[in-house]
Parts: C-alpha cells; structure tokens; sequence
C-alpha cells in the first residue's frame, strides 16, 4: 500500500504551479537574462532570442510579465545597439581595437 493518499497527493498537486506556467516563467527570465548579457555581445542572436522568448512568455500567461516585457525592451535594445555600431563601423563585426 502507498504511504501516501489520494487527498495528500492532490494537495500537493494543487500547490504546484502547472508544468506551462512554470515553463513561461523561466522563458520570462531567460528573455531578460540573454538581453542583458545582449547588450554587450552577440548582439544580433541574443536580441531576438529574447524578443521571442519574452513574447511566448507573455503569451502563455507568465506569473513575472514585467520580467517578459523587460526581456523584450533588453532585446530590442541589442538591436538598437547593433545598429548604431554598425552605423558607425559599417561592419556587422565589431571590436573595441
């Protein structure tokens, strides 16, 4: 017999969030971490990997959508970025030498 019941087991299900959410959650947070770490390399991967990213968590109903919404604005800000270095090297490969 199972040491555990049926009431204890819906307790404890009851208290988790469901696996979707939780999977918004850390797409929430992967947005504003790869925008963050965008703004200083690999601009044009991470910045729409984290527009996306923050959008699908948005989408699925994240329990952070402030840290979605910043997720985006950091990836569109690599964009921003890129384009002003770009504009101002005019390269797509850029370097501080």
């Amino acid at each position: 017999m199972s040491p555990h019941t049926g009431s204890d087991t819906l307790a404890r299900t009851a208290t988790r969030p469901p696996a979707r959410r939780r999977d918004a959650d850390a797409m929430a947070v992967t947005g504003f971490v790869l925008g963050l770490v965008g703004l200083l390399v690999m601009n044009l991967i991470l910045g729409p990997t984290a527009v996306v990213l923050g959008a699908l968590a948005l989408r699925r109903r994240t329990t952070r959508p402030g840290r979605a919404r910043l997720g985006i604005a950091l990836g569109l800000a690599d964009l921003a970025v890129l384009g002003c270095l770009v504009t101002a090297d005019g390269t797509w490969s850029w370097g501080l030498a």
